[in-house]
């Protein structure tokens, strides 16, 4: 008489499990070579002492101090410089072949990517709270109520969660750290081409548009007008709640395009 024996199937961590060790490696990488982060908040930095005293002067803000300007746009693009850091780590881990491994493991393969994009979105408002000290260090302040301004920060935060998606995936494409920064570089037109550092307005006719109806404008100027209050609104046309939707849109919309794709080429390998 044969007799069948029920062999427990292992079938690996859940979702949560996978997704939490993945956000914590990620993280502890992280916390032992916080090197790229650290040199893209100096990067940043630099930028804004630049145009906060060698440039600002002969930039004209009616109705608001060129420091309150320009430091929301300093701290929306630290959110870009900074994920550089994301690309970078992915195409490290892929090269190093631990993405390979991840894949022999019977975990969700979404864990893989969820995890990353968590621990880099932490990693993103460490680097936030740096960009926003140095902010009021350089004489940046609230003009509006402290509500609206921990509204900003949300916004940011949500704003950085949709473009790890974009770096995850410039992370896959690259061959090296090295390559994933030369290709996150194709992304900071955006920032410079943008409301961060001067009124669209003073820009060329040809560029108006472009700078107007892009992502990091919207969400610059959404921080702007939540953090400035009604002068910031009188400058650029529009209450605060206008940017707030287009902001989210984009947010939105860049995760919509991006995860996709980015879970495309992680299953393709």
């Amino acid at each position: 008489m044969n007799l069948a024996i029920a062999v427990p199937r292992d079938n690996g961590a859940g979702l949560v499990t996978a997704t939490g060790q993945i956000a914590k490696r990620a993280f502890l990488k992280f916390v032992r070579s916080p090197q790229l982060m650290i040199l893209g908040t100096i990067q940043g930095g630099l930028f804004l002492l630049i145009f906060r005293y060698v440039f600002g002067g002969a930039i004209s803000t009616p109705g608001i101090d060129y420091v309150n300007f320009v430091v929301p746009g300093f701290i929306t693009g630290g959110v870009m410089f900074n994920a550089m850091y994301t690309a970078a780590g992915m195409a490290e881990d892929r090269q190093a072949g631990f993405v390979a491994r991840l894949r022999s493991l019977p975990i969700p393969r979404s864990a893989v990517l969820i995890g990353r994009s968590l621990a880099d979105s932490g990693i993103q408002i460490w680097g936030l709270a740096i960009t926003v000290a140095i902010g009021f260090a350089v004489g940046f302040r609230l003009h509006d109520t402290w509500p609206a301004a921990l509204a900003a920060v949300g916004l940011l935060i949500v704003f950085s969660v949709a473009f790890e998606w974009l770096f995850l995936l410039i992370g896959m494409l690259a061959g090296s750290a090295q390559a994933a920064q030369g290709l996150g570089l194709l992304v900071f037109p955006f920032t410079f081409v943008s409301s961060a550092y001067v009124p669209v307005s003073t820009m060329p006719s040809w560029m108006q548009g472009f700078a107007e109806n892009q992502p990091v404008t919207a969400m610059i100027d959404s921080v702007r007008t939540l953090t400035e209050g009604a002068p910031a609104e009188a400058l650029l046309g529009h209450p605060a709640a206008y940017f707030v939707v287009r902001a989210l849109l984009w947010s939105v919309g860049v995760v919509a395009v991006f995860a996709p794709l980015a879970v495309w080429k992680y299953r393709r390998g």
